[in-house]
């Protein structure tokens, strides 16, 4: 553990964050590990947010970086927004508290992957 890395617990285990809530492993994360910390930010997780989740894991575990939001909206659209078009403002929408930073973190990727969002 770095002097940066803080040890805190949640889902039932000890997990090390930075200093800006990220997780510090990206292999730490888990389904248990997001319900908990969307939990924490006042978030319920709908089958929405786990498609832009499971995508940002995907998409960063191939590219080692995470999808721009015009990325995520071209190739995942229509599944977080069936009905109307999915726009950069209903992706925000889903994550009020820091749009894509928000589901960064929430998905586990390391804080500073995250510039693109």
């Amino acid at each position: 553990m770095t002097a940066m890395n803080v040890v805190g617990e949640i889902a039932g285990r000890e997990v090390q964050f930075n200093k800006k809530g990220f997780i510090a492993r990206f292999e730490d994360w888990d389904n248990d590990l997001a319900y908990a910390m969307a939990q924490q930010e006042g978030l319920s997780l709908t089958e929405c947010h786990w498609t832009v989740i499971e995508f940002l894991r995907e998409y960063y575990a191939f590219h080692e970086m995470p999808p721009s939001p015009k990325v995520i909206i071209r190739t995942i659209g229509e599944k977080v927004s069936e009905h109307t078009p999915c726009t950069r403002k209903k992706l925000e929408g889903l994550f009020p508290d820091g749009g894509c930073k928000q589901a960064c973190r929430i998905a586990g990727l390391p804080d500073h992957y995250c510039h693109s969002c």
